[in-house]
C-alpha cells in the first residue's frame, strides 16, 4: 500500500488537538473542493504540490483568532481562497524586481500557505515544476525575502510537526484552556549573590529606581489586552482578588529569580502578605538599595530576567496590583511556560471569560484601567 504522509502526519496532528487543544481543533476548516483547488491554479497559473492539493482536501485552512492553528512558526493555515489573495499581494510587493532579485525575495511561482498575519511573512511552497525543489517549504521574512530549506515537501514538515506536538512541552507545545500556543521557555542562568552580602553605602553609586508608581495609578487597557482570556478576568474581577493574586505572582517573581534569598525582600513580601504598608519608596531605604545592588549586579552579569525582576518589584510593593500582575507575568514568561496556569490559579481559578474583543473592551467600566479610547471607538461604531 502507497504511504501518504500527508494524511498520516494530518491523523496524528487531529488526534492530538482533538484531546489537548479542542478550541484549536474546532478552528480547521473541511475539505476543499476539487473544484476550487483547479480554479485557484488556473488563476494563479501554478500546478500546487501533491502534498498541498492532500492537504487542502484535509483541511481548508484554519478560522483566524486567538484559537486559530498555527504551525510552530506562528503562521495561520490558510485556505484556498487565502492562498490566492495572500500570493496575488506577495506578487505585487515583488513586482519590478530583476530575476536575481525575486529568485531571492519572491517568485510567481511561490504560494504563501501559513500566514504570520501582523506582516506579510508566512510559510511558502515552491511550485516550480521540473525542479527538485518542486513542493519544498521555505518562509518569507519582510526583511530578507524567502528561504527555503525547512523541508522538501509538506507531508515532511506535516510530519515535523506532528512530532513536536507529540513531543508536547519539549517540542514548544503548549496547552492553555483548550488553545494550542507555542512557547519555549529560556532557563534562568546560574544564581549568583548571597543573602550575606552587606549592603552598600547610601552614597555608593548605584543605577536608581523608578519609585514613582502609586497603587491608585490607572493601567491601559493595552497591558491587558496582550493576557487574552487572562486579561478579561482581571479586568472583571474585584481589586481585592487582583491583589492578592498580584502579591502571589510577586512571590514566584522573588523565589524562581532567587531575590527572596535577601532578608529586605523577604520581609517586603511576608509584611505584603500580612497587609501591611510597606516601607517608605526612598532610593536610600534599605529594600531600595538592596533592589538597586542587584540591579547592579545582573548588568555585570548580563543576566537580563534578574534585573528586570528587580526594576520591576516596585510595581509589586508600591503600585497598582493591575501592573504588578502585568510586570510578574512578563517576566515570568521568559523562563517558564505555565505562568498562565499559574496566574490562573493566583486568581482562584474562577471560570473564564472569552477571549475578548472591542466590545468587551468598549464597554468595561473599570476606574483602575484606562479604556477610553475603545470606549470612544466602540460608541462610533455603534453610532
Amino acid at each position: 500500500m502507497r504511504r501518504d504522509p500527508v494524511r498520516e502526519s494530518w491523523d496524528r496532528i487531529d488526534e492530538w488537538l482533538r484531546e489537548n487543544a479542542p478550541r484549536t481543533f474546532a478552528t480547521l476548516g473541511p475539505p476543499a473542493e476539487h473544484e476550487e483547488i483547479a480554479a485557484a491554479e488556473e488563476e494563479l497559473g501554478v500546478t500546487f504540490p501533491p502534498d498541498l492539493v492532500a492537504s487542502l482536501l484535509r483541511h481548508n485552512g484554519a478560522l483566524d483568532g486567538a484559537e486559530a492553528f498555527r504551525f510552530s512558526t506562528h503562521d495561520r493555515l490558510l485556505s484556498v481562497s487565502e492562498i490566492v489573495g495572500d500570493t496575488r499581494f506577495m506578487r505585487a510587493i515583488a513586482e519590478g524586481l530583476d530575476e536575481e532579485e525575486a529568485e531571492h525575495y519572491w517568485l510567481d511561482t511561490y504560494l504563501k500557505f501559513g500566514s504570520y498575519g501582523a506582516t506579510a511573512d508566512g510559510l511558502t511552497i515552491d511550485c516550480r515544476r521540473g525542479r527538485d525543489s518542486y513542493g519544498a517549504i521555505g518562509r518569507f521574512f519582510d526583511e530578507t525575502g524567502t528561504g527555503f530549506g525547512r523541508a522538501d515537501s509538506l507531508g515532511a514538515y506535516l510530519a515535523e510537526l506532528a512530532d513536536q506536538l507529540e513531543s508536547g512541552r519539549d517540542g514548544g507545545a503548549v496547552t492553555f484552556n483548550g488553545r494550542l500556543l507555542w512557547e519555549r521557555a529560556r532557563p534562568l542562568g546560574p544564581d549568583w549573590g548571597s543573602a550575606d552580602d552587606p549592603l552598600p553605602r547610601r552614597d555608593e553609586q548605584l543605577p536608581e529606581l523608578d519609585l514613582s508608581c502609586r497603587p491608585t495609578d490607572v493601567l491601559h487597557v493595552g497591558h491587558l489586552d496582550g493576557l487574552e482570556e487572562l486579561g478579561a478576568l482581571l479586568a472583571i474581577l474585584p481589586r481585592e482578588q487582583v491583589a492578592m493574586a498580584a502579591r502571589q505572582q510577586l512571590r514566584r517573581v522573588a523565589v524562581e529569580t532567587g531575590l527572596n534569598k535577601y532578608p529586605e525582600v523577604r520581609s517586603v513580601l511576608d509584611a505584603l502578605d500580612r497587609c501591611e504598608a510597606p516601607p517608605s519608596p526612598e532610593q536610600a531605604n534599605p529594600l531600595v538599595l538592596r533592589l538597586r545592588t542587584v540591579i547592579a549586579q545582573a548588568n555585570t552579569q548580563r543576566d537580563a530576567p534578574r534585573r528586570w525582576a528587580a526594576e520591576k518589584m516596585v510595581h509589586g510593593i508600591w503600585g497598582s496590583p493591575y501592573r504588578s500582575v502585568c510586570e510578574s507575568v512578563s517576566i515570568r514568561g521568559h523562563f517558564t511556560v505555565d505562568w498562565r496556569t499559574d496566574l490562573h490559579e493566583d486568581l482562584g481559578s474562577p471560570p473564564l471569560p472569552s477571549i475578548p474583543d472591542d466590545r468587551f473592551w468598549g464597554t468595561l467600566r473599570n476606574p483602575a484601567i484606562d479604556s477610553t479610547w475603545h470606549a470612544a471607538q466602540y460608541a462610533q461604531d455603534q453610532g
